[in-house]
């Protein structure tokens, strides 16, 4: 009989294409994942992997194999989660992916309530503004925005992300506020380059009337990370277009002001996504259901509008 973390180490390595990257997603060693997957092997009396220096392939009866348990995999996995549910206890692991900066200052007070009403559940949170291959990872759940809806993930909104113009008093000094979009062309600007794309954003603003226009500013710099936008627009830098959500705490103490403020780039949802799976896991359903119902209660939402 084959154990369960042979078979899991079987899959994972087979979704992620190398025993390394299987192992960070499993919380194991690379040995101990390639180990599993060789008593497998010997048990099954087949090969399941043609291995090489640079990649794992599946041979046929490792394609077979995997066809035949990942699902089965899922069930069982839900299944051993939702047991302690049975007794009104939910226990287990839920693996969280959320962005840096979002992540710490928004996602975690939300958490810790959580926690506290199920000790039993042990957050496992990466840190990452990448967007995560959510079921190929291993992942319960991912926050934040632009995550792919592949087959068999689905996501419920938590909020709509707008960008807003921002800089410090400083920079304003001596300057003639703008009134219209149009007149930013005027201001050196602090740039955003895509991480997934590479190219530099192009922004357009909008209003609460339905207005539209495109803005061209004077490039002084380029960066990737929104924060650091804002810490290059508070020393005064240029002015930056940046997710409210990430200029907020600068809003707040006065370091930052907002220009333009009846316009805004809509950035579409800030959502989470789960694995639509018949038997989720009562941590993650939970996690969901607390998380939507907090993010309103609080106030999240609001916060984050430009409206």
């Amino acid at each position: 009989m084959e154990t369960l973390s042979s078979i899991e180490s079987f899959v994972r390595s087979a979704e992620a294409g190398s025993f390394s990257q299987a192992a960070r997603n499993l919380g194991l060693t690379a040995a101990a994942v390639s180990k599993n997957v060789a008593k497998l092997e010997q048990n099954l009396g087949v090969r399941l992997f043609q291995r090489s220096t640079r990649s794992l392939v599946l041979t046929e009866a490792g394609e077979h194999f995997l066809a035949d348990v990942a699902g089965g995999l899922r069930t069982i996995q839900a299944a051993i989660g939702n047991v302690a549910s049975a007794a009104g206890k939910p226990a287990g692991t839920l693996k969280v992916s959320l962005a840096l900066s979002f992540g710490r200052e928004h996602v975690l007070p939300v958490l810790r309530d959580y926690m506290l009403q199920y000790p039993d559940v042990t957050p496992d949170l990466h840190f990452d503004n990448r967007a995560v291959d959510l079921i190929g990872e291993g992942f319960n759940v991912a926050i934040g925005g632009g995550i792919e809806l592949v087959p068999g993930v689905v996501a419920r909104e938590l909020c709509r992300a707008h960008a807003i113009v921002v800089t410090s008093p400083a920079f304003l000094s001596g300057r003639k506020l703008p009134v219209k979009p149009a007149d930013l062309s005027a201001f050196e600007a602090i740039q955003r380059r895509s991480q997934q794309t590479g190219r530099v954003r192009a922004w357009g603003l909008r209003n609460a009337a339905g207005e539209e226009a495109p803005i061209e500013m004077k490039t002084c710099a380029i960066m990737t990370d929104p924060e650091a936008m804002c810490h290059g627009a508070l020393l005064g830098m240029g002015v930056a277009v940046v997710p409210k959500l990430h200029a907020l705490p600068f809003l707040e103490s006065g370091a930052l002001v907002r220009l333009l403020p009846t316009w805004y780039a809509d950035l579409g949802a800030l959502s989470i996504y789960f694995a639509n799976n018949r038997l989720m896991p009562s941590p993650t359903r939970l996690f969901v259901d607390h998380c939507v119902a907090r993010f309103s209660e609080t106030g999240l939402a609001r916060k984050f509008s430009a409206l």
